[in-house]
């Protein structure tokens, strides 16, 4: 039997929602007014099938659609696709699109464009193979219908398929006949069928974004205009927020949160946005002296007591991890190794390596560095610095090495030079996407975010390889879990803390949704129908 998924229940969901906003005597939400958001990295363009980034994926999501939403229980609801069915052995997915979705430039949506966006996607993002590898082809039996054929399972599918890793693209705009896509105009003055069209484009400053009026929900968006500010830095994106002249601001410096938190005209919320599931860890060099040693990885985690980097360092901004899948994933174990603060075994595991310590008390030294990005920079340094004196007690000589920026730190691990740094990866909702590329023996590549550690486990790559075409969701816990405890042991990266990710909105905002991506602008809308 097929499973079947259909539109009615929140078709009806939609069109209560619709009459509230038009029918005398309720209070429905109100359109008008901007909405401004800072932005810290500017995006070098909009298009999501060719770029990943936390950068990219909020305007994208605004300009682009997808052909599903995964909502916050990890469920995939209707957007493009209006209703779907599975087939039992689950290679065959048939999706079934609204008619008379149009694009920004009045031309319609339809089943091969759908088509053109999963092959540009696989062919051009970087996790492109993961997401999209087990596809064989997409068939489009008719305009509305678009059915997947699949070379084996893939439960990470719908995830892939939503925003921000697959937008709808239209084929007239982007195909080949157009020149090669990552010179495509359209990349910057990009043309989907979502919410919001770009209007105009300033880089390195700002770009604005109108709302497009025959968006495929009716009634959305609210505001006019979502536009996005170049801010220079945190203390002016403060500034800026208590002024008004943005509406909201994401911090993870807990002095900038104890701010934020005075602001009168503010209100804040804490969250993991699950689907980003944002973790942090120490990368060790596996083909460097001493750390190719599993005994010196481990007395390094035993020396760092973590729960005083999260109290005193991060003052509870931020939660301990355990290993390289977000506690917030279905796949999530801490049924393993967690390495709490130990010095005396530490020091053990280092006298069995071998490593002596000299008239100095010192071991051996090793190079540091650390990953520099805004909003959670902070934490990265603040780890980086309290290694070095932590480390000293076991007798390793940390040599502390501050990048000079984000292009500096990067060259250092694509190029495999480094002996230890800290990093941060986002596991993009399924491990398939986010977390597979950190750990398979054959992603071990000149890139950062792959296995740039130089990790080689036969029964790892077995174990990640079964859970990527597993569909029993308890088979594949246990496939994960099994995973999970083997890279606790051998410690190619040290997952130290996950990020809590802290909003401050302003208080004049109404209806602020929440998707596993984060904060869904189409239904918010200001109280009095403008910004205040």
């Amino acid at each position: 039997m097929k499973k079947i998924f259909r539109l009615s229940q929140f078709v009806i969901v939609g069109i209560v929602t619709i009459m509230f906003s038009i029918t005398p005597g309720f209070a429905g939400p109100k359109r008008g007014g901007d909405y401004i958001i800072p932005v810290v990295q500017f995006p070098p363009h909009f298009n999501a099938a060719i770029k990943s980034g936390s950068e990219l994926a909020t305007p994208a999501s605004r300009i682009f659609v997808a052909l599903v939403q995964i909502n916050e229980n990890w469920e995939p609801e209707p957007y493009l696709a209006k209703s779907w069915e599975i087939s039992p052995d689950g290679l065959t997915y048939t999706f079934h699109l609204l008619e008379g979705t149009t694009f920004h430039d009045g031309k319609p949506v339809t089943s091969k464009d759908v088509a053109f966006s999963l092959e540009t996607t696989k062919k051009n993002h970087p996790f492109g193979p993961y997401m999209f590898g087990a596809v064989d082809r997409v068939e489009t039996p008719d305009k509305y219908t678009a059915v997947i054929k699949l070379k084996q399972p893939h439960p990470a599918l719908m995830i892939a398929l939503s925003m921000p890793l697959m937008p709808i693209l239209p084929e007239h705009v982007y195909g080949e006949a157009q020149g090669p896509i990552r010179k495509n105009p359209a990349n910057i003055m990009a043309i989907g069928s979502g919410a919001f069209k770009v209007a105009e484009y300033n880089a390195g400053k700002s770009y604005i974004l109108e709302r497009f009026d025959n968006f495929l929900r009716p009634g959305q968006p609210y505001f006019d205009r979502f536009i996005g500010k170049k801010i220079g830095s945190p203390s002016s994106a403060l500034i800026a927020v208590s002024r008004g002249e943005i509406h909201h601001l994401v911090v993870g410096d807990p002095r900038m949160l104890a701010k934020l938190k005075k602001e009168k005209n503010l209100f804040v919320i804490s969250r993991s946005t699950s689907g980003v599931g944002s973790v942090n860890y120490i990368e060790f060099n596996l083909r460097k002296e001493y750390i190719k040693d599993k005994r010196v990885r481990q007395a390094i985690a035993y020396a760092l007591d973590l729960d005083f980097v999260i109290q005193k360092l991060h003052q509870g901004m931020t939660h301990r991890s355990t290993g390289p899948i977000h506690s917030s994933s279905p796949f999530y174990s801490d049924q393993v190794n967690q390495y709490e603060y130990n010095l005396e075994k530490a020091n053990q595991l280092l006298d069995e390596a071998g490593y002596k310590r000299g008239a100095d008390g010192m071991r051996f030294s090793l190079d540091l560095t650390y990953m520099p990005v805004p909003v959670i920079e902070h934490e990265h340094k603040m780890i980086a610095e309290y290694m070095k004196p932590q480390l000293k007690k076991i007798g390793i000589n940390i040599i502390l090495k501050a990048p000079a920026d984000f292009m500096n730190w990067y060259s250092t691990l694509a190029k495999w030079e480094h002996d230890m740094s800290t990093s941060n990866i986002f596991m993009w909702g399924d491990p398939v996407i986010g977390v597979h590329r950190l750990f398979m023996s054959t992603n071990i590549k000149h890139r950062v975010w792959t296995n740039t550690a130089g990790y080689a486990n036969k029964e790892v790559d077995k174990l990640l390889n079964a859970a990527a075409v597993e569909r029993d969701i308890e088979k594949r816990k246990a496939l994960y879990a099994e995973f999970q405890k083997i890279i606790a042991e051998d410690l190619p990266l040290y997952f130290t803390i996950e990020d809590v990710f802290h909003y401050g909105f302003n208080k004049e905002l109404m209806n602020i949704g929440w998707e596993i991506w984060g904060p869904g602008y189409e239904s918010m809308y200001w109280k009095n129908g403008q910004a205040p």
